[in-house]
């Protein structure tokens, strides 16, 4: 018998079958596709509107009778909670009916597809018209009502209260997956669910209870005192404990506390700053030997981070939170070894001006007060205006010449300029690097031409820098005649000054104005250029180090002629006929004073910056 045989007719039987299927489907999908292929695809829906198995011209018209009208009434959005209106026409939305049917149209080419539409209803959505940014503006409407920051849970203290910050997360619209949802969803029957991204906080309800408990309500429990010195005491009272006691997420659902020692410092130490001694710094003067230096000293002051060391223990115990005051010695920063490095030992520049006005004087003699003993140290930069600060009245000054516009006038401080060209001058000769100055318009016969210095408070300063490695002091003093400054230090150059004479002569303008306050009269002076050139040398080998020239022009100085106003017109004569009058009759009044003369000054220069001198 031949078994083989016998089982390989089953097999044949079954592939035969599976062939007639297969060509049997095949039938079927081709009759199926030419059955429908000008129909919409069977059981399929747009916005829930059905429309399967129709014609599209029978499909357009169920769509614009049931879409059209819909896609003018607003639609919902909702986001977490958050429930928003929306009107089509606002955010730029509308039907495009064409495209919708082109898309609905589309037969589906996979067999499974087609057969499990027979069994299903197939939503395939909607084509819309969209304007991006009225769009865009609607979604950014509906984010700004739906995000919200997540707050952390949280004890602040409120006049010594403890108050809770209840724990919130915080939420999200995310605008491009929004924007999405909204241009495939908005005609659909139901709201649009919009995403949302949480934000989750980490502090429960709990943790927060628990550290009201064991951190905040002791905290305020009684004041925390610090004992000084002889019986002096420091309290920090429970409506400051906000400032010093804060909390931060432990990250295990609790609060942590943190205690700041500089808050409590800031608010303990005014009060034991009475028994404390600051350390004195080292520094350098003149005695009756020449400069000296006068030691430094130690001083005793609280060390506040020994003292508040168990701060986070004090601060969660109800009662007995006083401790005492950690004094320690303090260090002065310039010490007395740093006062002798400085090497202030001779005079290395020195000058003196005179002729000056008695009140000029008196601004020129405060101004020196004020900048005697000055210290610049190896790399600092002394500063006129800084160093003496408002020069007012309340300082000692009084009203005296400055140049003002190009012409004499007065103000407070006037004077000043002539100690800033002295300081110039010595400062010049030490050799200091010039970091600012600036000289006067016109030229004063008492300073050197092109070597000179102007101030003015808050435009105008006379700046130079100590480039060595030693310290320079400044002396500066004044007579009823002249003031002199000398710079001490370390001489370590000789400095020359080489003029360059003047040419470029220009003649002084006339200004003629009304005699009074305002007008100081001025036979004037030529304006001209000049230059001057700084030699540096060293002073033990005389090589030259630097060589600097800096040309300076001086405008004329006006010729100011000051002239009383002219009379006024004569009255009438008594019986003139053109001014008859009966007895008693009121008569005008005189013409008025002529105003006075204009400034002439045809060839006056552009007025310069104030300054005081």
């Amino acid at each position: 018998m031949n078994h083989k045989g016998s089982r390989a007719r089953p097999l044949v039987v079954v592939a035969g079958l599976l062939i007639v299927l297969v060509l049997a489907g095949a039938v079927a999908y081709a009759v199926d596709w030419f059955v429908s292929r000008d129909k919409m695809p069977r059981n399929v829906t747009v916005a829930a509107v059905e429309i399967g198995g129709m014609s599209p011209e029978d499909a357009r018209q169920r769509l614009e009778a049931e879409l059209v009208p819909r896609a003018s009434e607003p639609f919902v959005v909702i986001a977490d909670d958050v429930e928003s209106s929306i009107l089509p026409e606002e955010a730029g939305l509308a039907l495009d009916v064409d495209a919708t049917i082109e898309q609905a149209s589309r037969q589906p080419m996979n067999p499974v597809t087609r057969l499990a539409d027979l069994f299903r209803t197939r939503e395939v959505g909607f084509v819309s018209s969209v304007d991006d940014e009225r769009l865009a503006t609607v979604v950014e409407e509906v984010k700004a009502s739906v995000d919200q920051e997540a707050v952390e849970g949280d004890i602040v203290f409120v006049d010594g209260s403890p108050q809770l910050i209840q724990p919130r997360n915080g939420l999200v619209l995310p605008a491009d997956e929004a924007r999405t949802e909204i241009v495939e969803r908005w005609l659909l029957p139901e709201p649009v669910a919009l995403p949302v991204q949480v934000e989750e906080v980490t502090v429960t309800e709990e943790g927060l209870d628990a550290a009201l408990t064991e951190y905040a309500q002791p905290a305020v429990a009684s004041p925390l005192v610090v004992r000084g010195k002889e019986g002096t005491e420091a309290i920090l009272a429970p409506e400051e404990v906000g400032d010093v006691v804060s909390f931060s997420p432990d990250g295990d659902g609790g609060l942590e506390p943190e205690y700041s020692v500089d808050a409590a410092r800031r608010a303990l130490a005014p009060q034991l700053r009475d028994t404390e001694v600051p350390p004195v710094e080292a520094t350098v003067r003149l005695g009756g030997d020449g400069p000296e230096v006068v030691p430094d000293q130690v001083g005793t002051t609280v060390d506040w981070d020994a003292t508040l060391e168990d701060l986070p223990e004090l601060m969660t115990r109800v009662q007995g939170r006083t401790v005492d005051a950690v004094y320690e010695d303090t260090q002065a920063e310039f010490t007395t070894a740093d006062a002798e490095a400085l090497g202030i030992e001779e005079v290395i520049g020195e000058f003196t001006t005179g002729g000056f006005a008695s009140t000029s004087g008196i601004n020129i003699r405060q101004a020196a007060e004020e900048t005697n003993g000055a210290i610049i140290k190896p790399g600092e930069t002394f500063s006129l205006n800084n160093h003496t600060g408002t020069r007012s009245y309340a300082q000692g000054y009084v009203d005296s010449g400055i140049i003002l516009g190009g012409r004499p006038s007065t103000a407070v401080g006037g004077g000043v300029s002539q100690f800033a060209t002295t300081l110039y001058n010595a400062a010049y000769f030490a050799g200091l690097e010039d970091v600012a100055h600036t000289e006067h318009s016109y030229y004063i016969s008492r300073y050197p031409a092109g070597r000179e210095a102007t101030v003015f408070e808050g435009s105008i300063d006379l700046q130079f820098r100590n480039q060595y490695d030693t310290g320079v002091l400044i002396q500066a003093f004044g007579d009823a005649s002249s003031v002199t400054v000398r710079m001490w230090g370390t001489k370590t150059v000789e400095v020359e000054s080489v003029n360059g004479g003047r040419w470029d002569y220009t003649s002084p303008p006339r200004i003629t104005l009304r005699e009074g306050p305002n007008c100081q009269p001025s036979s004037g002076g030529q304006g001209f250029t000049t230059s001057d050139t700084r030699i540096i040398r060293d002073a033990d080998s005389g090589a030259e180090i630097s060589r600097e020239t800096r040309t300076v022009r001086y405008v004329p100085q006006p010729v100011v002629v000051c002239e009383a106003p002219p009379p006024p017109p004569p009255p009438p004569s008594a019986g003139d006929g053109d001014d008859e009058r009966e007895e008693g009759e009121e008569r005008p009044s005189e013409d008025p004073e002529p105003a006075p003369p204009a400034e002439t000054s045809p060839a006056e220069p552009a007025p310069a910056e104030p300054t005081e001198g």
